[in-house]
């Protein structure tokens, strides 16, 4: 691997998407190093909306496989940063 590559997943529809996303995450576990989930929760609310963010690891094709899968599905926005070692 040559590259280090962060995924930032925004989900718009928490409740509603958060079993196929992590389906999704599921699938590809061996290629996700770090995963680290953001949502906003006070006494008696629970957002809506949630950020999850993602440090991908092994070969390429895996990785360009996970986000593509990610990008299909509807209301979820997807950016990635890419490192060179």
């Amino acid at each position: 691997m040559n590259e280090i590559r962060i995924l930032g997943i925004y989900i718009n529809e928490r409740v509603k998407k958060s079993l196929e996303v992590q389906n999704i995450l599921t699938r590809y576990g061996c290629s996700i190093k770090t995963r680290l989930g953001l949502h906003e929760v006070a006494n008696n609310y629970c957002s809506e909306s949630g950020l999850i963010l993602l440090e991908l690891t092994g070969l390429t094709e895996e990785m360009d496989k996970l986000e593509k899968e990610l990008k299909a599905i509807p209301s979820l926005q997807i950016q990635r940063m890419n490192f060179n070692k």
